[in-house]
């Protein structure tokens, strides 16, 4: 058996999330249906670095496949992605030692949610449209509470796999870039529905309806909350997966404009209105 690095990207839209459920399509079931054609063996594994929730997207999750065969890995990527659907593709494919673990041997994760000022109908899909006003500099302020460890049993539901709440955010960033507010969060792991219930708090911050002494308040118990602020998953994006010796990225830019998605003749009119 060989072990395989898999850099896989994906629209979550269409799918109950990465980890494969009875009767319910996911990523990695994808993955295994992709796999098993091409080579029809018994003895394949497919473990993911971790979970994403139904509907959310992924820059970069990895994952590793273990199989028996003589292929090259640049010719396992290829054939994979003949066999997947074009929302998920995988990105490189790398041979790597046996005892490799795509989630074991993981320090840390980072995410990034889009939230939209404006709506939109082309990117809809990407971001999370807020058409309140929202205070940005409480935001960005209000978010540094979530840095370092803490208990976050309050923004998140009971989840089997994780036997502690406890999670270490390394930083939060936060960012504008025209209609769009961008917020990342890189931490060791995270919590079933943790980020974007973190995500859903500071926008309440932003709207004024929440304080900086709320989110205490939900750090120092278990408090059922900020259940009630849960983004919606379509702005988060799993951005990377990293390991030892791999830097975290500085820049924070809009992964999916949404003045990108306007047509350009569109955008040339809108752009002139007003002008003189």
């Amino acid at each position: 058996m060989s072990r395989f690095k898999l850099y896989i990207e994906y629209i979550g839209t269409r799918y109950s999330g990465w980890q494969m459920q009875k009767n319910s399509k996911s990523v990695q079931g994808k993955l295994y249906e992709a796999a098993e054609k091409i080579f029809k063996s018994e003895q394949l594994e497919i473990y993911g670095s971790g979970r994403t929730d139904a509907g959310v997207h992924a820059l970069c999750q990895v994952a590793h496949l273990d199989v028996k065969t003589m292929l090259a890995p640049e010719i396992i990527r290829m054939k994979l992605n003949d066999e997947l659907p074009a929302d998920i593709n995988i990105i490189e494919v790398k041979k790597v030692n046996k005892n490799f673990h795509a989630r074991h041997d993981a320090v840390a994760r980072s995410y990034i949610y889009q939230i939209s000022r404006r709506r939109t109908a082309f990117a809809k899909q990407f971001v999370w449209w807020i058409k309140d006003k929202l205070d940005f500099e409480k935001m960005e302020k209000a978010s540094k509470l979530f840095v370092g460890m803490h208990d976050f049993a309050s923004f998140s539901d009971d989840d089997a796999e994780e036997k502690s709440t406890k999670v270490f955010i390394e930083n939060i960033e936060m960012n504008e870039e025209g209609d769009l507010i961008l917020i990342r969060i890189t931490g060791s792991h995270f919590l079933w529905k943790m980020v974007r219930r973190i995500v859903g708090v500071l926008a309440e911050v932003g709207r004024g309806k929440l304080t900086e002494e709320d989110i205490k308040k939900y750090l120092s118990g278990n408090c059922n909350d900020p259940s009630r602020f849960t983004a919606p998953p379509s702005g988060l994006f799993l951005e990377n997966v990293f390991y030892e010796r791999e830097k975290i990225p500085k820049e924070l830019s809009a992964l999916i404009s949404v003045k990108s998605f306007m047509p350009s003749k569109v955008r040339s009119t809108t752009e002139g209105i007003g002008k003189k």
